[in-house]
């Protein structure tokens, strides 16, 4: 799993965790076709007892977005089947074996934004700014942002932020959904990490239900999702780990829920 640009660890008591780097500094991880095809064969071929994933930035930066030295020679066509080559592989993220946790910090811009988008969590450290700049550049998005982005802040939030080029900062992308944690500068990968570990210790087809099934669920009719939800509980609640994690409740071996 060794690459240049895209660094691969595995961290916790049983390595449950991949730790998921983009280590492209010079270029604030602007993200070639290179490095977005290493993210596709990677997303392919995580070790199979990984549970969690850590998307993480190399430097003062998570991602500034596509490398747009790559767009000068391409025509429509070639834009076409680039755009789909992205969506390929932002569908490994969000629908690949293990939930995902991004850990945000600098720039979260442009092609940068859609891959944060496509993770399943995503922690801000106080840096962090989110932009859509494609308009400035004479392009649009391509990476699965128009359909990903307005089901977490809305098509009007969207259109703004593309039309007038608008910057939100960590507090403000915190507040209408481009992130679901802030923390101090610098923390953004340790709480992304500690989420992990959590995440981890789920049973896998309850995380898998949360990651794969739940959003399908919210975007079918509702008789069809309340089947579907159905479905999912009775599976779930018959695996071996879910029978495990209800004896431990009931004998009083597992934490109750409680208050901040």
């Amino acid at each position: 799993m060794s690459h240049p640009h895209l660094h691969f660890e595995r961290c916790g008591e049983q390595q449950e965790v991949a730790v998921i780097r983009l280590a492209r500094n010079a270029k604030r991880n602007a993200l070639s076709d290179e490095l977005v095809l290493a993210l596709r064969d990677l997303f392919d071929n995580l070790p199979a007892d990984v549970r969690a994933a850590v998307l993480d930035g190399e430097g003062e930066h998570f991602c500034a977005g596509l490398d747009l030295s790559e767009l000068k020679e391409r025509d429509a066509v070639g834009g076409l089947h680039h755009s789909r080559m992205w969506h390929s592989v932002m569908e490994r993220v969000q629908h690949g074996p293990v939930p995902v946790i991004a850990a945000l910090h600098g720039a979260v811009v442009g092609g940068g934004l859609e891959l944060a988008c496509a993770c399943h969590i995503r922690v801000a450290d106080e840096t962090t700014y989110f932009a859509l700049p494609e308009s400035s550049r004479g392009i649009f998005v391509g990476g699965g942002g128009a359909v990903r982005i307005p089901r977490l802040i809305g098509t009007a939030r969207m259109v703004d932020m593309m039309l007038t080029g608008r910057v939100y900062n960590a507090q403000e992308g915190e507040r209408i959904g481009l992130a679901s944690y802030l923390v101090p500068k610098g923390e953004a990968f340790a709480k992304a990490l500690e989420l992990a570990q959590k995440v981890a210790t789920n049973a896998p087809l309850t995380n898998y239900a949360i990651t794969q099934v739940l959003p399908r669920i919210a975007e079918a009719p509702g008789d069809q999702g309340f089947v579907t939800e159905s479905m999912m509980a009775g599976i779930t609640q018959s695996a071996p780990e879910a029978k495990e994690f209800m004896r431990a409740f009931l004998e009083g071996r597992a934490a109750k829920v409680r208050g901040n």
